[in-house]
């Protein structure tokens, strides 16, 4: 099957994905140029599978107002970069969703000698948010529920805003609790603060693609869900290798339907592992981070990462 987006990606050679400036676990550049993180694993996944290169990719860094804008202009064919699937987002730009990477809240960064144990405890104080984010309507929508109101101050990037509650200037930080993770641990002293508990939203992170294409679409949508579906074959099998060439085969049969070899699942999960490879490689105790899985763990064992059938 031809699509147009597929066929622009393979004569350049590379697929252009638009992620953060850098929020450590999800879309990082390290000092060695290499960039990593759970957002950009899914993109080396859809390289993996639509050029034959987990690596053939350029990065497009983004500040978060622009992380739609620029996949619409035409200037990137993928966004992995923390951001939310919402129903205004979608009605709002030439966009579409094609699943969720990581399920989320919004929470609080504080400092832990600060007292503060509740979302309610920062009424009247200020709030550092990042702009073109959904962090300030969902506080108006938080704490104007419940009679309260809190001020945020908006920044252009994570970095910016990162200083801007690292200055003292703020109370906190607002932002998806996992993206608090990594930006917790950029700090100088990350043992002096803390994530509250409670979130506040819900924050379904998700790769996006334009809406001209339903072909590409669906390629990137089974990306995703090869996934998932290969960490549940590896579950219940217990063999690992056999397990996972179980699931290449099964959605390797289809890959000529969606513009693909036979092979293109093999190339990614040789490329990336599992989600829960994905999941543990950035976010998972033996990077520093320690993210419990929570809501992302498959819905066998309570989360919400269902597996859809590749056969």
């Amino acid at each position: 099957m031809s699509t147009p987006t597929l066929d622009a990606v393979r004569r350049r050679g590379a697929l252009r994905a638009v992620v953060s400036r850098g929020i450590r676990g999800l879309s990082m550049r390290g000092d060695d140029g290499r960039w990593s993180g759970l957002d950009t694993d899914v993109a080396r996944a859809v390289a993996a599978a639509a050029v034959g290169d987990a690596e053939a990719v350029e990065w497009v860094p983004s500040d978060p107002a622009d992380r739609l804008s620029t996949l619409a202009a035409g200037d990137a064919e993928l966004t992995v970069a923390n951001v939310s699937w919402t129903l205004g987002r979608e009605a709002s730009s030439p966009v579409l969703f094609a699943g969720v990477t990581c399920y989320d809240g919004e929470g609080f960064l504080i400092r832990a000698d600060s007292g503060i144990t509740r979302p309610e405890e920062l009424a009247g104080r200020r709030v550092a948010v990042q702009a073109g984010t959904t962090s300030a309507a969902n506080l108006a929508s938080w704490y104007g529920s419940r009679g309260l109101a809190v001020e945020p101050v908006a920044h252009p990037t994570p970095a910016l805003t990162l200083a801007g509650y690292a200055s003292g200037a703020c109370a906190a930080y607002v932002l998806d609790r996992v993206a608090l993770a990594g930006e917790r641990a950029a700090l100088d002293d990350p043992g002096a603060h803390r994530i509250l508990d409670a979130a506040i939203s819900r924050e379904p992170m998700a790769a996006a693609v334009r809406d001209d294409d339903a072909a590409w679409f669906r390629l990137c949508r089974w990306v995703l869900q090869l996934l998932v579906s290969a960490e549940l074959h590896v579950d219940e099998a217990g063999d690992r290798e056999k397990a996972l060439a179980q699931a290449a085969e099964a959605a390797g049969a289809h890959g000529p339907a969606v513009g693909l070899d036979k092979d293109w699942a093999v190339r990614v999960l040789d490329a990336v592992g599992t989600y829960a490879d994905v999941y543990e490689r950035n976010l998972g105790a033996h990077c520093g981070l320690a993210v419990p899985r929570g809501l992302n763990e498959l819905y066998t064992r309570g989360g919400l990462q269902y597996a859809v059938p590749l056969h």
